[in-house]
């Protein structure tokens, strides 16, 4: 193993510690891949993830730009070498990747490879992957490979952990898609009840006008005027739980365009101005992406129900690696502590807990009569 920089127990465990780091199941496949590649001192290194269609269900590679990944094209079938990784589940060491008989080519903007190394990844007898990796930089045997035994050895070891790390990465993802789940059940429920609510009372009211209109028509006016106004709140609950209802644009828009989405909702749907700026953010991993979108949805909860804002400002920049948010009101305000004393949170607790979950802080500057600034900072990654 003396030809690899990195090499040793040492490079063995940075590895390690940072495929650990990561929860989400892309930043693993991410880590793994990189190092990989690394520990072996090889060009390049990829690890597809079959699916059930004879596809990939993910692929990730390491090595090759995004200019060439983009002009390879789609995503490799399971056929050839790979596919042959994934069903005999044993290490593949080749001197020419192209010699061999079940090499079947690759598009013309794919990068020449060939020493190879692969094997897959298992969890017990469940293949989840293949890893493999070519072109070893270092003088190669005559007509050999230029991985050795040291590296499939290394190679089998970064293997076995990797699958550790996907699957925990894999019951952390299936653990938060309960937790949505969840909270969607919790808001259907707190829609059913709060809609009801608005529902029986439009009905009492609407009836009490109806039988009013003919002996006391002003009496009948103003129980009238209170059916559109319930209406109206009725119509309020309905559009912020469509917003809160709706978790799945963040995957797909991303933090900045889903805030924008919701604030422009929100600005609609109520009766004070809602607005956001925000400028040079870079992507964030996923939870911290999640816990901000949560956040400023408590804290634009808060100010649009409880505080009587005409105003509300929503504000996210970046900071260092990571990013801030910060929720501004012009309502009534509050003493923070006195809320504490009183039993009452209006979501700090929860805000709190989302912030220092993913490495974060969150901080809450209000006082009466003078509005509230909710402000949170992650770190990125």
């Amino acid at each position: 193993m003396s030809h690899r920089p990195g090499s040793g127990l040492a490079a063995v465990s940075t590895a390690l510690l940072a495929m650990s780091r990561h929860l989400e199941v892309r930043d693993v496949l991410k880590t793994i891949v990189a190092s990989a590649r690394e520990l072996l001192d090889a060009e390049y290194a990829a690890l597809g993830v079959p699916d059930d269609h004879g596809g990939f269900a993910q692929f990730v590679v390491d090595g090759v730009s995004d200019a060439q990944w983009k002009a390879i094209g789609p995503l490799p079938r399971q056929h050839g070498i790979l596919a042959s990784m994934l069903r005999d589940a044993k290490p593949e060491r080749l001197a020419d990747v192209r010699k061999d008989p079940r090499f079947e080519g690759w598009p013309s903007a794919h990068p020449d490879m060939s020493d190879f190394i692969g094997l897959p990844v298992k969890d017990g007898d469940e293949v989840m992957g293949a890893l493999f990796l070519a072109n070893k930089r270092c003088p190669r045997p005559e007509g050999g490979c230029g991985f050795t035994e040291d590296d499939e050895e290394l190679l089998g070891i970064l293997a076995q952990h990797a699958a550790i790390a996907l699957t925990n990465a894999r019951l952390y993802e299936r653990s938060r898609e309960l937790t949505i789940a969840e909270e969607r059940s919790r808001l259907a429920h707190e829609l059913h009840d709060a809609v009801s609510q608005k529902l029986f009372s439009l009905r009492l009211t609407a009836q009490a006008a109806a039988a009013l209109v003919d002996r006391d028509p002003d009496r009948a006016k103003g129980e009238l005027q209170q059916v559109a106004r319930l209406a109206a709140e009725a119509a309020d609950e309905l559009r912020a739980a469509v917003v809160e209802l709706r978790p799945a644009a963040l995957d797909e828009d991303g933090l900045v365009n889903t805030l924008r989405t919701q604030i422009q909702v929100l600005d609609r749907a109520h009766s004070a101005r809602v607005t956001f700026d925000t400028c040079a953010i870079r992507a964030l991993p996923a939870t911290q992406e999640e816990a901000l979108l949560r956040v400023a949805q408590e804290a634009l909860h808060n100010a649009l129900r409880h505080s009587g804002a005409t105003e509300v400002d929503v504000v996210l920049v970046r900071r260092g690696q990571g990013a801030v948010l910060s929720v501004t009101d012009n309502g009534r305000g509050f003493e923070p502590r006195a809320v504490r004393r009183a039993g009452r949170h209006l979501g700090l607790v929860s805000m709190r807990d989302r912030a220092s979950g993913v490495g974060g802080r969150l901080s809450v500057e209000s006082e009466p009569g003078k509005g509230t600034t909710v402000e949170m900072e992650v770190p990125g990654g």
